[in-house]
């Protein structure tokens, strides 16, 4: 299966580069931990890969075909997908209809609602009505309808109590035992890297460390040092 990879990549906002330089490659059934403090870089990063933001400098390849300069409607086509910070569900619709969106046939959606069983007693109800965690799992489970090969989350646990985080957490372990290379940007740094094969510290823009998550998690001393920009 094919991977994607990010060459010197660089994104520049206003007067100069947010991020600068990014190798990274995402290989399909593992999870890279994309982890910062605030301001780093990181949904920039997402930005660039997924097309919402044009990059200044750097590649991005899937497989052996660049992908750096197409749309994002052309990446999404080559099974790439970004969730952005926030819910992005559409209020007015129930949860069946906004999985139909993605799901496409009655079947593939009961297939989401056994994933999701919590989702199965609002099926008929508005998006809107849901909690915060409930339209979590609907963004989520719109994702996973459509299988994409790679996918990209941006903070899933935005606004969500870390319990609620923490239950979501094997939803995404199990879409990449299936085949999907994820990255996935999260505040809860120590949650993330213990879902993670490998992990990619951010700092001041640049990277600071690359390599084994749990290697982050088994050297703390390493993980503070990366964070405070310390190659």
């Amino acid at each position: 299966m094919n991977a994607l990879r990010i060459a010197g990549l660089t994104v520049t906002r206003g007067a100069g580069p947010v991020i600068s330089g990014v190798d990274l490659t995402l290989e399909p059934g593992r999870i890279t931990a994309l982890v910062g403090p605030n301001g780093a870089g990181k949904t920039s990063l997402l930005e660039a890969v997924s097309g919402v933001v044009p990059a200044s400098a750097g590649t991005v390849h899937i497989g052996p075909d660049e992908i750096t300069k197409q749309s994002r409607v052309a990446r999404a086509r080559r099974g790439l997908a970004h969730i952005e910070q926030g819910r992005a569900v559409f209020g007015g619709l129930t949860v069946l209809e906004n999985l139909m969106l993605t799901a496409r046939t009655r079947a593939r959606a009961d297939e989401l609602f056994e994933l999701f069983p919590e989702l199965e007693k609002r099926r008929d109800s508005p998006a809107a009505l849901l909690s915060g965690g409930e339209q979590q799992m609907v963004v989520l489970a719109r994702a996973f309808a459509a299988r994409p090969s790679f996918l990209l989350i941006d903070e899933m646990s935005l606004g969500l109590a870390p319990v609620v985080f923490t239950r979501l957490l094997p939803m995404v372990t199990r879409f990449a035992e299936e085949g999907a290379a994820i990255l996935l940007v999260e505040q809860f740094t120590h949650l993330a890297l213990g879902v993670a094969s490998d992990a990619l510290v951010v700092s001041s823009g640049r990277v600071t460390y690359a390599g084994s998550a749990q290697g982050l998690l088994d050297s703390p001393g390493t993980l503070h040092s990366a964070y405070l920009g310390e190659s």
